[in-house]
């Protein structure tokens, strides 16, 4: 029973991530984090994590904004490095609630449409990427964050989308190496819940390119600001 809710919020998570260009480590994390613990559970969800996302990049390659990624995805990845360097040491509790914190807010501005009459400039980009792929590397747990940053950049759905998921793919580069290296021996004995995450995942994926594509601009930013906030919701709220 447990492989098969792992599986179904496999499938949910893709097509979130397909559709606002987060929420597999966001849902998926917290769920196997009640079987085998928070630090596994993260180097873990890294896998299935990495095979959607490189996945879902490949397919929207076309539509990836390269600016964006060099001056966003690169500081990212550095970030993500660090975060995942530190990950064993530092309790993801209170970064996950700062996180929510940030994410809520976030979510506000996107709503009332202050996200998009605001564009980042100079070290503000820096600072964006920067602080997403540190929360990334330390909790798992990024993709909100990267979101709601990209947001001010004001692309539309499938160029913000493949940027995002572009950047994702140079966090996952950054930490999946650390993270086996800390978790590895652990992880040969999970094989069977990496591989039906990772098969539904994929599953998601291909579900959620179908709803991307049927949204308008108008209707994409109030998704993106919902689950925005949803998640930093639900982040503040969760027992640690």
């Amino acid at each position: 029973m447990f492989l098969v809710a792992v599986f179904l919020v496999a499938i949910l998570s893709g097509s979130t991530a397909s559709v606002v260009g987060f929420g597999i480590g966001s849902l998926l994390t917290p769920l196997l984090a009640v079987r085998f613990g928070t630090a596994t559970a993260v180097a873990l969800v890294t896998l299935p994590h990495a095979a959607a996302t490189a996945f879902r990049c490949w397919r929207l390659r076309a539509h990836v904004d390269r600016t964006v990624l060099v001056r966003f995805g690169l500081l990212s990845a550095g970030g993500a490095m660090v975060g995942a360097l530190l990950y064993t040491r530092l309790g993801p509790g209170a970064l996950t609630r700062v996180l929510g914190g940030l994410l809520l807010l976030t979510a506000v501005a996107q709503l009332t449409g202050w996200a998009s009459r605001w564009q980042p400039r100079g070290p503000v980009i820096a600072l964006f990427g920067l602080v997403s792929g540190f929360f990334g590397g330390v909790a798992g747990n990024q993709g909100g964050l990267r979101s709601a940053a990209l947001t001010a950049f004001g692309l539309p759905p499938l160029r913000f989308v493949a940027t995002a998921t572009a950047t994702g793919l140079l966090v996952d580069t950054a930490r999946t190496p650390v993270y086996l290296w800390h978790a590895g021996t652990a992880l040969l004995t999970l094989w069977a819940p990496i591989l039906v995450a990772t098969v539904g995942v994929l599953i998601g994926t291909l579900v959620g390119e179908r709803m991307l594509l049927g949204l308008s601009p108008r209707r994409f930013g109030q998704t993106i600001g919902l689950a925005i906030g949803a998640l930093g919701i639900w982040m503040l709220l969760m027992p640690l």
